[in-house]
């Protein structure tokens, strides 16, 4: 191939994570061109209600996906937490390349942690896995939606709307945003999402000479740990309207995976902490263990 076209959406954050795919692949492959074909998502027109309300995370990759199935395109470039844990027929993840610091962080203009925050403070985010996990720990703050890209979010913050806003901090060093972050999560205070901190790239399925371009982007090793994460996320339907973390990391030959689901207001939270050498069975591991402390009803009453 002589000439490669990324899919992207038009964030500058998107922007940036299939740049750096194109200066990537262009080192790796002397005489390759790469285009990038930025594309406006569903998920990032409807501002005004949580995802799960307006579709879920499918809203951020379908019209990507429309572009490879239309030619358009030959691969798309996500954050693998907008992935959905199944994509859909023909096409595939053909590479997850190495992952950036997964950890939420916590951002403010006058606070320079959680924990020091007043009771009725407000605290912004989009995410029903954090806004759980936070009502938990903090039940006497305020959670408020937040939704728009990285810097619509960081200026509502700088407007007084909140007090205080949780965001990745993979988005932020990415952007060169490092110096926002006030206090970076401990992941048992907040678990992130399966896939956080980790770029995928999307192909068609039986496109091997696209494939065998991005197969020296794949990372072994975060590969192995977002298969464990998606798995987790896979058997309990995991989608925006369930608040659902997951973790993986490597420790020697194997794997630690650490699991959750809550209710929405984090009264209910099943967890689980799991080892194991293979990412699938890690991760039924992991799910047999959040059934037995009430998985299933927290879903239940989530509706799902």
């Amino acid at each position: 191939m002589k000439r490669v076209v990324i899919a992207t959406r038009r964030s500058r954050l998107a922007l940036w994570q299939a740049e750096h795919v194109k200066q990537r692949l262009e080192a790796l492959h002397g005489g390759l061109a790469v285009e990038l074909l930025p594309l406006s998502t569903r998920g990032d027109e409807i501002l005004d209600r949580r995802l799960d309300q307006a579709g879920g995370k499918g809203l951020f990759v379908k019209e990507l996906e429309n572009a490879l199935a239309e030619r358009r395109a030959d691969l798309a470039v996500h954050s693998m937490k907008d992935v959905p844990a199944d994509l859909p027929p023909g096409f595939i993840l053909a590479a997850i390349m190495a992952r950036e610091d997964a950890r939420d962080a916590f951002v403010s203009n006058n606070h320079e942690n959680i924990n020091e925050m007043k009771a009725g403070s407000v605290v912004g985010t989009s995410s029903l896995r954090r806004a759980a996990q936070i009502a938990q720990r903090h039940p006497r703050l305020e959670m408020k939606l937040l939704r728009g890209n990285v810097e619509t979010r960081l200026a509502k913050l700088d407007r007084g709307e909140y007090d205080a806003i949780i965001l990745a901090v993979a988005g932020l060093v990415r952007l060169g945003l490092a110096a926002r972050i006030r206090s970076r999560l401990d992941v048992d205070d907040s678990l992130p999402a399966p896939g956080q901190g980790a770029l995928g790239i999307e192909c068609l399925d039986g496109r091997g000479e696209v494939a065998s371009l991005l197969d020296p982007l794949n990372d072994p090793a975060t590969a192995r740990c977002v298969q464990a994460e998606r798995g987790v996320s896979r058997a309990l339907g995991g989608s925006c309207a369930v608040p659902l973390g997951a973790y993986a990391e490597l420790t020697g030959a194997g794997l630690r995976l650490r699991a959750l689901v809550a209710s929405l207001d984090g009264q209910r939270i099943a967890r689980a902490d799991c080892r194991g050498a293979d990412p699938a069975a890690v991760a039924a591991d992991a799910v047999a263990e959040l059934h037995r402390h009430g998985a299933a009803e927290i879903l239940s009453a989530l509706g799902t």
